[in-house]
């Protein structure tokens, strides 16, 4: 058994999708497991993990849409907002959609579907430094 781990950071740009899909695919290319398992994880309370379309991006901006909708921004209701209007509704965001991801490696590849893509999911309305962990469980 193999276990390999690495930690990226990502720069986002405010709110919105980043596809993480390349670099998992390298870091899985770099360390030669065949099949396995990769799991990552978000290391941030306002940031997370999702696997969704990546031929369309009009469902990543609907996401996102739905997300404002349903966590709008400034809500009176909320008393977290230490770091402004957007704080409070980015714990719940990340809460809703997670900090970890798994996903099988099988035959060298990432086992993800057709249309799938693995993103990080930036729910602040300002830049960010996000690091995410990916660990390679499996054999060459």
């Amino acid at each position: 058994m193999q276990i390999e781990q690495t930690t990226q950071t990502f720069t986002t740009r405010g709110r919105g999708t980043y596809e993480i899909t390349g670099t998992v695919a390298e870091a899985l290319r770099q360390h030669g497991v065949a099949v396995g398992l990769a799991h990552l994880f978000c290391h941030h309370t306002s940031a997370s993990l999702i696997i969704t379309e990546n031929a369309d991006p009009t469902v990543r901006s609907d996401l996102e849409g739905f997300m404002a909708r349903t966590v709008p921004d400034g809500d009176p209701r909320y008393d977290h907002d230490m770091e402004g209007p957007d704080d409070m509704p980015a714990h719940i965001r990340s809460t809703l959609t997670g900090s970890g991801l798994t996903v099988p490696i099988t035959g060298g590849r990432l086992g993800l579907g057709t249309w799938q893509g693995l993103y990080l999911w930036e729910h602040r309305s300002g830049s960010h430094s996000r690091k995410v962990t990916i660990t390679l469980f499996g054999q060459a």
